[in-house]
């Protein structure tokens, strides 16, 4: 878990990493890099391992697709499933159906081989701050409750079946209550910088999702609206 320790300079964050990775020379090379930065990192080179090592005090899994024993993919779905760890998949599969497979299936990040260890570490440090618990862990809007420790969405207490990234476009929205979101500025804060893999099609495409979750009627939505040519914006109102 993480652990802060205060004083009046700044916040320190302890960090439990586990990188999932075969290739041997990538993952010590990995592992020596981020020991640099005070991180503290363990390996698995395949599912198995990984399985055995997975537990609530890691911080986060830098996770390979491609793995002698089966699919990242799987093992991304399995972790979300059982745990609040966020996940960036480092992989050679840079088509853009596999990063939004990534993403749908809870990947929180997404960063393609070859790539440089200073771009990895700020990805890294970005999500990190975004798991950072909130001192109130529900938040309400529009008659939704949204429980940021147990990651779910309920209305009238039946929880939505929401996928890591239409909860996290929510959570985003939850938390800018009135303020008008550009659609390049979405993509920014949810994929760090990784806006290149997912256009303003795909964007639409989550948002419609969302919707036909959230709203009592889709095609008039009244929890997050459009502002025409600029982007989206949930309003403030008393719930």
């Amino acid at each position: 878990m993480l652990k802060s320790m205060y004083n009046t300079v700044e916040v320190v964050y302890l960090t439990n990493i586990l990188i999932v990775e075969d290739d041997n020379t990538i993952a010590q090379g990995l592992k020596y890099s981020l020991e640099v930065e005070n991180f503290e990192v363990k390996i698995a080179i395949n599912i198995e391992e990984a399985t055995n090592v997975i537990d609530s005090e890691l911080d986060l899994v830098i996770l390979d697709i491609s793995l002698p024993d089966g699919s990242g993919f799987d093992l991304c779905k399995d972790i979300k499933s059982n745990y609040d760890i966020p996940i960036i998949i480092l992989t050679a599969l840079d088509e853009e159906v596999n990063v939004v497979r990534g993403l749908d299936w809870g990947a929180d990040d997404y960063i393609t081989k070859p790539f440089r260890v200073r771009e990895l570490i700020s990805r890294i440090n970005s999500v990190l701050r975004r798991y950072r618990k909130d001192t109130n862990p529900k938040l309400y809007i529009e008659g939704l409750e949204i429980d940021t420790s147990k990651v779910k969405v309920k209305r009238e207490n039946k929880e939505l079946d929401l996928t890591a990234l239409e909860y996290k476009l929510l959570l985003l929205f939850a938390k800018n209550k009135g303020i008008v979101l550009k659609r390049a500025q979405i993509l920014d804060l949810l994929w760090d910088n990784a806006g290149n893999f997912v256009n303003d099609n795909t964007l639409t495409v989550y948002i419609k999702r969302l919707r036909e979750k959230i709203e009592k009627n889709p095609s008039k939505p009244e929890i997050i609206k459009t502002v025409r040519g600029i982007g989206y914006v949930l309003e403030k109102k008393n719930d």
